[in-house]
């Protein structure tokens, strides 16, 4: 997910999709330990998406304020 397509979310739905990130980069990196994934740039994928949707949010926060 690209930030243009981030900024169009509302608060609520960038919350959920944060959450639903995290846990499916846990349930990866898991899954990575036991068994190697075919194609391990998927977890480093998680980890931006997860950084550019922590990012969006706490720039609403701060501009809430």
């Amino acid at each position: 997910m690209k930030t243009p397509e981030i900024k169009e979310l509302t608060t609520a739905e960038v919350t959920e999709k944060l959450e639903i990130g995290k846990e499916e980069m846990v349930r990866m990196c898991l899954n990575h330990s036991v068994n190697p994934l075919d194609n391990p740039m998927k977890i480093r994928f998680a980890r931006k998406n997860i950084a550019r949707l922590s990012t969006e949010l706490r720039k609403r926060q701060i501009e809430k304020k």
